[in-house]
């Protein structure tokens, strides 16, 4: 795959050829909010017209919780259209997640 950039998945060729365009457009500046920091990267772009599109998950996630077997066996996964190989969600029902916090 090449040299590997610090901070970048090891086999996501686009985080790759991305990561040089972010680290210019923050450059030099104070990440004090959320909100710079996510304004900052949705203006780095490459000559060839890659655009950073950005979302902030602001919720608390508990850790140390295990999926279950029935949640496993349940969940939907959806492939991106353009990349399915590195993007996709897993959806589950509401009922097979629980409680929200």
């Amino acid at each position: 795959m090449g040299r590997e950039r610090p901070y970048t998945s090891k086999y996501n060729p686009i985080e790759h050829r991305l990561f040089p365009h972010l680290t210019r457009a923050t450059q030099g500046v104070i990440f004090d909010t959320v909100d710079t920091v996510k304004d900052l990267m949705a203006t780095a772009t490459t000559a060839t017209g890659l655009s950073v599109f950005t979302t902030v998950l602001d919720r608390v996630y508990e850790t140390g919780k295990k999926a279950t077997d029935e949640l496993k066996a349940n969940i939907q996964v959806v492939f991106d259209d353009v990349l399915p190989q590195w993007n996709y969600t897993a959806l589950a029902s509401s009922s097979q997640i629980g409680p929200t916090i």
